[in-house]
């Protein structure tokens, strides 16, 4: 069986409260021996670093989540600091912009919208200069319209920092923008719905040893679990369509998905 990891899941969420251990077993049987659990604030990074602490196959990344910018504190750079040291905090995130689902898609004000990008603005960039400072990459989070401010923004930072943009549904285009900034890109299960080909199309035209794979767990199962709640075994359904997309082996695609993960998280090991 292929071996796998799955970059990119809230494993701390409580849709895995009762089952994590089962959860991790079920991974591990699946072929998926590294599990990377993402913080979306610091109550929730504190969660990830127990439960790296509690699995050995599970890794933590720390941040704050853009969609929570507006009720972070003005500065946590230092309390992110603290939660870096452990050794296993992988990267700094989840973070990023997100335009998506700004006050005035539900009534709001182009004020209230101008508030809300300003303090995901500023959350960003703390995260950006942390992670300069302690030496890790950034887990990216681009939703809405927002992907060139998300890269001028990250672009000062390009010498220091690389990101991981998440759960990629971006163009061919932008995609080699991101890989230009010496950047990566990874892939969800949203790449097997019948109606993402754009997604395939992207997926095709990016270089092996350039993305890496993740379920975004709980979110985004892919078939033929879509609609259900998704955990980690079920890279395994998001790698054997990437091979199909990329005409590749599994072992021709574990070798490079798992490769590139321990070059942008180095104490994954």
């Amino acid at each position: 069986m292929a071996e796998f990891y799955d970059t990119h899941a809230h494993l701390d969420y409580p849709d895995f409260a009762d089952e994590l251990p089962q959860l991790v077993e079920r991974a591990a049987a699946a072929g998926i021996t590294r599990l990377v659990s993402i913080g979306t604030d610091l109550e929730s990074s504190a969660r990830a670093v127990t439960l790296a602490e509690r699995f050995p196959g599970v890794f933590a990344v720390v941040g704050w989540h853009p969609n929570d910018a507006v009720r972070a504190p003005r500065d946590f750079r230092a309390e992110l600091r603290e939660l870096a040291k452990h050794p296993k905090v992988v990267a700094i995130g989840e973070t990023g912009l997100d335009y998506f689902r700004l006050p005035s898609a539900s009534g709001g004000s182009a004020a209230e919208d101008a508030h809300v990008k300003a303090r995901q603005a500023e959350v960003f960039q703390q995260q950006l200069e942390v992670a300069a400072e302690v030496g890790l990459n950034l887990v990216i989070h681009t939703r809405g319209e927002c992907f060139e401010e998300t890269l001028a923004m990250l672009q000062p930072f390009a010498s220091r920092v690389r990101g991981v943009f998440h759960c990629f549904v971006g163009t061919p285009e932008q995609m080699r923008r991101v890989l230009a900034l010496n950047s990566l890109v990874s892939f969800t299960g949203i790449l097997t719905f019948k109606n993402a080909q754009s997604v395939r199309d992207t997926l095709a035209a990016t270089p092996l040893g350039s993305f890496m794979l993740e379920t975004d767990a709980p979110f985004l199962a892919p078939v033929p679990y879509r609609g259900k709640r998704c955990e980690s075994a079920y890279v395994q359904d998001i790698a054997a369509g990437v091979a199909a997309v990329k005409s590749c082996t599994l072992e021709e695609l574990s070798a490079a998905t798992c490769a590139t993960a321990r070059e942008f998280f180095p104490k994954l090991g």
